[in-house]
């Protein structure tokens, strides 16, 4: 397989980024799998505030359950005061009233659907990679580094300490 983004081939399988341009490439082996068909399907199910408060009224109702068997076990069964009652209450039920609270505050009223028209290895169609653009240079144009000292180059120290131990020699 070739990367769509910038045509490098693929590895391996086990790989999931362009080695090149780093493209998500595992939703686009998926879509080629399928033939083109769309990945993404829209689900009937619960929105995230609706199962939250569901979450919250299972955990309140779970206190009645709970709290007298804990007060039970603790009465007859340990032979010590019910303040593990109290704890059960608290967390269950407290918890309970501020997870539907949490829901209804601050999940969606709706459930979030992805556009079909997103590939799945980008966030933001107007940004192609997070990484810089691909430099092809011949190797003809690359230039090899000089042998000669920095000083003679440049016509200045390579450093300070070079510099110093120059100007103390010429001073002898």
């Amino acid at each position: 397989m070739y990367c769509p983004q910038c045509g490098q081939e693929r590895i391996s399988e086990a790989t999931s980024f362009c080695s090149r341009c780093g493209y998500l490439l595992t939703g686009t082996a998926e879509l080629l799998r399928t033939g083109g068909a769309s990945l993404q399907t829209t689900s009937g199910g619960p929105s995230p505030r609706s199962r939250g408060v569901k979450q919250g009224l299972f955990m309140f109702l779970l206190m009645f359950v709970v709290a007298p068997i804990v007060g039970l076990i603790s009465a007859f069964g340990l032979g010590i005061e019910p303040w593990p009652v109290g704890i059960v209450v608290t967390l269950l039920g407290l918890g309970g009233i501020l997870r539907i609270v949490y829901a209804l505050m601050f999940e969606p009223k709706h459930s979030v659907a992805i556009p079909e028209n997103r590939t799945s290895g980008q966030l933001n169609p107007a940004v192609t990679s997070a990484l810089p653009p691909v430099r092809d240079m011949a190797a003809a144009d690359y230039v090899s580094p000089s042998s000669e000292p920095a000083d003679v180059v440049t016509n200045r120290p390579g450093s300070v300490t070079e510099g110093t131990t120059r100007l103390l020699d010429k001073d002898r």
